[in-house]
């Protein structure tokens, strides 16, 4: 590690995230909060109550909050007289409070006339009762029609003394002017946040509606019956929920409200959580005190947003050091702009993090609210994983000086090369595609090698016959087997060749029946084995038919960047992925690991036990072969489930491994082999995300004013990690793969292409034990257009399903749903629609003879990669 400037960079974006902080939470300078306020809007049920559940408070609780208000405020205001809130006013003489009372109505008629008749007799009891508001918000919920609801009004004006009105929203008394006949005064309710108002501008656009109404009513008095913000809850359209907001807001209305002489009611004086039923969950934050009755904010103090931004900053710092340190180990070669690309990311992650836990922390906890938090934040926390991991990959694929394991040694001229046994395993290959292999196997420029072919189950003699026969004909160092029935599909078939290996072969070497290999391979690769802990050595998956159509060059543009990327990345810390042809292995080695027949990826399967037993491997990033690619999408899209399932299967076998401190792995190789599947992981999450994303679109459709969209910022991360993953695909494929911009977008199309197959081959692979082996059909011919619809039919319902949500999402909101966490899921969900896309596109494409010409057929040639200079080893 570059210690100095490591730190140096570290301490730096500290500094900056510090000041981020800091610059987010400066203090606001606002009018301070009066001594002695004119009223609160007072519900005083407690965390544990609920009135819609007839779960009320006692007399004392009631005691306890009046007592609590005394002195800071001159009247309460009520909702009911139901049960002990009939004792409010009684409760709130002792402490010199007024009451204005309130009647609640709604469709149930026998029990208004209860509220009626019981706050008739209160108001006529107790002198503190200086108003009586009948309804509240009877209109807007449209519970009585207005006729109906005026008759309320005008008994209890003649049964009361007192001044008698109703509440309602500034429009729906102006769309009702003949309500005002019946009130002695016009009780509205003044809530910005509702109308998607900027809290900068909320005071003055309530202010401009209680003039609008002092002009409309000249001769009825104004008392603003609900004034109030949020403290926590959805960004409606511009308008914020937060503490701060909540601070500003009151603040500032209550100086207005003192110069102008305004009667009004703060909404309100504790938070309500059983509210968030009916109103959403910010209904449950409307409270200047929470419902533990502490003040939520500073009354006198600068407002600061987050009052304990220090300590959030602190520990943003601190995990943010800990995981860089840990992305910088055994990381010399990075150069100082890669370090701070992964500074940037970093801090940048933790930062969202630990904002994000706190936010949910400071949230009223239900059963509900906890497990659908806490799968959000591990969704959040596997995300972010994912983007480190990527970060980390392309910093260390672009940045870097040079490359400390990347290079082919040179053969010592007094070492005689080591004799190796080459192993082809078939089923069912065509005659003419294995001749053309061994063919190339022939004319190796080597002079000490074998080659075993396996033809294993292939039941038709015309298709195996004339492989042995053609053996036959290439002399004695080419042997044929044919062995049906044998288990273990190829692993199965390489044991068994392993088993009649020439017992002098030092090296055993494993290709894939349709590949045509280059002369020169075992005389440059076999050197490497003088290292004796060299165990693997590797050389690239490539393929020579990817000028037959725009198919196989899609395909060829998304095979090319894992072996030109993420086995350089990976070959560095020795963690390269052993893949099951143009591969070497030490006889000694293989003897004692042996091909794992339960895995259907027998190859990385292999690799990994032989890091376990602590020897080493060497990728060599030079193609020395190539063979042939899926002619179908369907093929295409086989192979992959094959990888993906396989690697799940390793993971579960290779756990101990793989995640646990002080095994035979080391850091290095735990961490390449964690982090490259961690994305195919990602994949089976996502596609678990989009089927319960259609579920909850299905719901806010079916209520959307019960069930709201997710949290802005959990769409948001979704979105930034795949615009993320497409800039590092762009970007290297550019700089490390040599692609042509038409290239690099059929590469995104065609990966995208097959996550939701990874994506089921990943769930399927971590909760089932195994999954028959697929041979990858070769020389096949391309589908018609109903075959390529098919092999698309899942991703295509998901495509349909995904764009419907979203335009059923987007046109069937109530104008309250409106805002940034709306808006964001509609993207999110067309955004989730792209993959699936995507694979109905290649499909299509992969049925329909278009020329490779139309991506590019060449790709510009790299150099060196980096390489480390290295001594001349020939002697």
């Amino acid at each position: 590690m570059k210690t100095i400037p490591s730190l140096l960079i570290a301490a730096v974006f500290a500094s900056l995230t510090f000041a981020v902080w800091a610059y987010l939470n400066r203090p606001t300078r606002e009018p301070p909060w009066p001594p002695l306020i004119q009223g609160f809007a007072f519900s005083p049920f407690r965390a544990n109550e609920d009135p819609t559940h007839f779960e009320m408070p006692t007399d004392a609780e009631i005691d306890a909050d009046l007592a609590l208000l005394e002195g800071r405020v001159r009247a309460v205001r009520t909702y009911s007289v139901g049960a002990t809130l009939a004792d409010v006013p009684e409760l709130a003489e002792r402490h010199g409070l007024n009451v204005a009372l309130g009647v609640w109505l709604d469709t149930h008629r026998d029990k208004n006339e209860e509220q009626l008749k019981a706050a008739i007799e209160l108001a006529n009891t107790h002198q503190n009762v200086v108003r009586v508001i009948v309804g509240n918000e009877v209109l807007l919920r449209g519970d009585l029609p207005i006729e109906e609801f005026t008759k309320y009004l005008d008994r209890a004006r003649e049964a009361i003394s007192q001044p008698v009105g109703t509440a309602e929203t500034w429009d729906t008394w102006l769309a009702h002017p003949e309500l005002a006949h019946h009130v002695d005064f016009i009780g509205v309710h003044l809530l910005p946040y509702w109308e998607g108002v900027a809290v900068d501008q909320a005071v003055d656009y309530s202010l401009a509606q209680f003039k609008r109404l002092q002009k409309t009513f000249p001769h009825k008095p104004i008392v603003v019956a609900e004034i109030g913000w949020p403290s926590r809850g959805r960004t409606h359209e511009s308008a914020v929920a937060s503490v701060a907001n909540e601070a500003l807001f009151l603040r500032r209305f209550l100086y207005r409200a003192q110069k102008e002489q305004i009667t009004y009611y703060v909404m309100e004086a504790f938070d309500q959580p059983w509210k968030a039923f009916q109103e959403g969950a910010v209904g449950s934050y409307w409270g200047v005190y929470d419902v533990e009755r502490r003040p939520k904010f500073e009354f006198t103090a600068p407002i600061v947003r987050i009052p304990e931004w220090h300590i959030l900053a602190a520990v943003s710092i601190g995990v943010s050091l800990l995981v860089l340190g840990l992305l910088y180990l055994n990381s010399v070669t990075l150069r100082n702009r890669g370090r701070s690309f992964l500074a940037v990311v970093v801090y940048a992650a933790a930062t969202i993090a630990v904002w994000v836990i706190y936010d949910f922390t400071q949230q009223y906890m239900t059963v509900s609210s906890v497990v659908s938090g806490v799968l959000l934040l591990l969704g959040m926390l596997g995300v972010l994983l994912v983007l480190l991991a990527e970060a980390h990959e392309w910093a260390e694929a672009h940045w870097v000086e040079y490359r400390r394991r990347l290079g082919t040694p040179m053969l010592s001229s007094n070492t005689s090369p080591p004799k190796v046994s080459i192993h082809v395993p078939a089923y069912n290959e065509p005659p003419a595609m294995l001749i053309e292999t061994l063919d190339a196997l022939a004319r190796l420029d080597y002079p000490d090698y074998e080659v075993l072919v396996i033809d294993n189950n292939t039941r038709d003699e015309s298709v195996w016959r004339p492989v042995e026969a053609h053996c036959a004909k290439l002399g004695a160092r080419f042997r044929f087997f044919h062995v049906a029935p044998l288990a273990g599909f190829k692993a199965g078939a390489l044991n068994y060749a392993l088993d009649r290996t020439a017992p002098d072969a030092a090296i055993v070497a494993v290709i894939d029946s349709d590949y045509v290999v280059d002369a020169r391979w075992l005389r440059d690769l076999t050197p490497a084995f003088q290292d004796e802990r060299i165990a693997i050595v590797q050389a690239p998956q490539d393929y020579r038919d990817a000028d037959q159509s725009a198919f196989k060059a899609m395909c060829y543009a998304e095979y090319r960047g894992f072996f030109q990327i993420g086995m350089i990345t990976r070959n560095e810390r020795n963690a390269i992925i052993q893949h099951g042809t143009m591969t070497m292995v030490r006889r000694r080695q293989l003897d004692a690991c042996r091909w794992a027949e339960w895995c259907i990826t027998e190859d990385a399967e292999l690799g990994l036990r032989i890091f376990e037993a602590g020897f080493d491997a060497s990728y060599v990033p030079e193609s020395y072969g190539r063979g042939l690619m899926p002619d179908t999408f369907i093929d295409f899209k086989k192979q992959r489930f094959r990888w993906a399932y396989g690697a799940m299967q390793i993971i579960k076998a290779h756990a101990r491994a793989l995640f646990l401190e002080g095994g035979p792995l080391s850091a290095g190789q735990r961490y390449h082999f964690i982090a490259g599947w961690l994305p195919w992981i990602a994949d089976g999450c996502n596609l678990l995300f989009n089927l319960a994303a259609l579920g909850w679109s299905a719901a806010m459709v079916w209520a959307p004013g019960r069930v709201d969209a997710p949290l802005v910022l959990y769409s948001v991360l979704p979105l930034s990690l795949f615009t993320f993953k497409l800039a590092k695909l762009v970007h290297l494929y550019h700089v490390r793969v040599g692609a042509n911009l038409r290239q690099t977008l059929a590469a995104a199309i065609a990966g995208l292409a097959l996550t939701h197959t990874i994506g089921r081959a990943a769930v399927k692979g971590l909760v089932t034990r195994s999954e028959p082996f697929f041979r990858t059909p070769k020389t096949g011919r391309s589908s018609g257009l109903w075959h390529a619809l098919a092999a698309a039919r899942e991703e295509t319902l998901m495509m349909i399903g995904l764009v419907l949500s979203a335009w059923a999402v987007s046109h069937t909101a109530l104008p309250q749903n409106a805002g940034p966490d709306h808006f964001a899921w509609v993207v999110v969900l067309l955004i989730q629609a792209v993959p699936y896309a995507s694979s109905l596109v290649v499909s299509l494409i992969s049925a329909f003879p278009l020329p490779a010409r139309l991506l590019g057929t060449s790709y510009r040639a790299m150099g060196g990669a980096g390489r480390q200079p290295q001594a001349n080893l020939s002697g």
